[in-house]
């Protein structure tokens, strides 16, 4: 499979826990659809300091994983929101 666009979408969204609404990361996504995983380099603002952790409520959001050889993060359904 082909490698995501490095350079992506000029579109940025605000990505926050839902329990607590802290924010989480500001991403540059395409598309209209819904977050099913986030790019590591598309993220431009990254607000956690552990990796996949909410920084307010310790809440794990997301799984590391690798997509199409790129490293990316995996969000576990109904634990993040976007605007």
């Amino acid at each position: 499979m082909a490698k995501p666009n490095k350079k992506g979408p000029t579109k940025t969204v605000d990505i926050f826990c839902s329990q607590c609404k802290a924010p989480l990361f500001k991403y540059r996504k395409g598309g209209k659809g819904a977050l099913v995983k986030c790019f590591i380099e598309r993220i431009s603002q990254d607000f956690t300091t552990i990796p996949c952790i909410c920084p307010n409520c310790s809440r794990p959001f997301a799984r590391e994983a690798i997509v199409r050889g790129v490293p990316a993060y995996k969000m576990i359904g109904g634990k993040v929101t976007f605007k």
